[in-house]
């Protein structure tokens, strides 16, 4: 995509807090930053990794220019130093991330920065709108093509996104989560996903009828005719008016249709008499296409019953997370250096559920050897390694009491380094790999997980030394 320069895309607290930091001495403090989240959305099992790519980019491209620096100057507020200070800016943190694809669960983190305070404070809103987006459409979307059982399922949902950025970094998400297409145009431009689309219905009335809509349609695309059969009445007229057109104007040119598209109606009962009619005609082989505000929940409910559809093309809950449209994740500070020791830091809430994990750490996946299926994922200290040749035991942060010992796994770490130093030490591989590794990761975790409806609760656990970290500064910082 063509590059734009979204530095000061960003919460101007960060720009305030910034100028703070350096008018007290702290401009080369060394910080530790997480993101992660708290909740799947749609009460899931899991959730999907995405848009690191993309962050990648910006962190990259980020510099302020001469248009940025007099706009903060016309502001009044900041010190002529830290302006100076952003004029010569240069990034130069360390970043970690969960490469994209992989399944995430809460309260782990999925990106970790960690280097001068100002910078890594600063770039908080990035990271959280970048990873946030493309997670949840990556998330929604593959609730769906699992829903599909199979069948294929195109994103069709650009004129719904919330805006341009939502229609073209959602399409990129939907394809990692398992949709095979795109109606956007321009993912395909940029990202190499299949493009797929034929006509609305307006081809339809542009023609005295629809038989010679199908027909003006076929002589111009024999090759790949989908016919949109509901704009007048589907098994009056439009099934009916297809094989028609497919007798007479597909196959004596030596081609088969494609398929016919149904986009309103009981889809159920619409779909059966459409494959009842197709096959009596002798078009086993034309697909049958359902569009029309569906989601995970219609396209299970709709199979149940024996719709004999094809393909799905979902569009506006799929493009923008209809059901629950925010992926909470948030940037949190964990920890500082001082005199060179790395120094925990942990935010303490009346809500339970807001105490952040402290300190610099890893996070790490356990396998089972012999089913191949993930055990649970387990937060350590930076300094801890996980020796696959022992026995690991595995405990409840909250209920301790509940434990497992765990034989004959292996680890593996989940966060990647992408930036040393500020610069990138990471290459993205291409979006069909990450779609192809997002299918096999999500075939490790055990169906229970997978469930749409009160998933099976996937362990995120504490390493004894990290615990024990958060419980001595839970102590510490409690007010008495």
């Amino acid at each position: 995509m063509d590059k734009m320069n979204l530095t000061m895309l960003t919460d101007f607290y960060e720009l305030t807090m910034a100028n703070g930091y350096l008018q007290n001495g702290l401009k080369d403090k060394i910080a530790y930053f997480d993101m992660f989240f708290r909740k799947v959305p749609d009460n899931g099992g899991f959730a999907i990794m995405a848009g690191v790519e993309q962050l990648i980019q910006y962190l990259k491209n980020l510099s302020f220019d001469d248009e940025d620096i007099e706009y903060l100057q016309s502001k009044k507020l900041f010190s002529e130093e830290f302006l100076l200070y952003l004029k010569d800016f240069k990034f130069s943190c360390d970043v970690w991330a969960v490469p994209e694809g992989t399944p995430i669960f809460p309260n782990e983190p999925v990106i970790t920065v960690s280097g001068p305070v100002i910078e890594a404070q600063f770039i908080e809103t990035m990271v959280l709108l970048t990873i946030n987006h493309q997670s949840l459409i990556a998330t929604k979307s593959n609730r769906i093509v699992r829903a599909a059982q199979g069948r294929d399922v195109m994103e069709f949902g650009s004129r719904r996104a919330q805006g341009y950025d939502g229609a073209i970094y959602g399409a990129r998400a939907a394809y990692i989560g398992g949709c095979v297409g795109t109606a956007c145009t321009i993912a395909e431009r940029d990202f190499d996903i299949p493009v797929i689309g034929t006509m609305a219905h307006s081809w339809i009335q542009m023609f005295s009828t629809e038989l010679e809509a199908f027909r003006a349609y076929a002589m111009v695309y024999p090759e790949n005719c989908t016919f949109l059969v509901d704009t007048y009445n589907v098994l009056k007229s439009g099934i009916p008016n297809a094989i028609k057109v497919f007798n007479e104007e597909i196959v004596p040119r030596g081609f088969r249709p494609k398929g016919i598209r149904i986009d309103s109606g009981d889809i159920t009962y619409l779909s059966k008499e459409a494959r009842r009619m197709l096959d009596e005609a002798g078009f086993q082989d034309c697909r049958i296409v359902a569009s029309n505000s569906l989601d995970e929940f219609i396209i299970r409910d709709i199979l149940m019953q024996g719709a004999q559809v094809d393909l799905f093309g979902v569009g506006e809950r799929l493009i923008t997370s209809k059901s629950e449209p925010v992926f909470g994740g948030v940037y949190k500070l964990v920890a500082v250096e001082k005199n060179g020791e790395i120094v925990p830091k942990i935010k303490l809430s009346e809500n339970v559920g807001k105490i952040t994990n402290p300190g610099f750490k890893n996070t790490w996946r356990l396998f089972d050897k012999e089913t191949g299926k993930a055990i649970a994922d387990v937060l350590t200290t930076n300094e801890e390694t996980i020796d696959e040749n022992k026995p690991y035991e595995l405990f409840d942060p909250e209920y301790t009491w509940k434990r497992k010992t765990v034989t004959n796994f292996y680890a593996k770490r989940l966060l990647t380094k992408i930036f040393d130093k500020g610069t990138c030490v990471y290459e993205s591989p291409k979006l069909k790999v990450i779609k192809s590794y997002c299918k096999e990761q999500i075939d490790t975790l055990w169906d229970e997980v997978k469930r749409f409806e009160n998933p099976h609760k996937y362990y995120v656990d504490l390493s004894k030394p990290l615990w024990e970290m958060k419980e001595r500064l839970l102590q510490e910082y409690s007010v008495k």
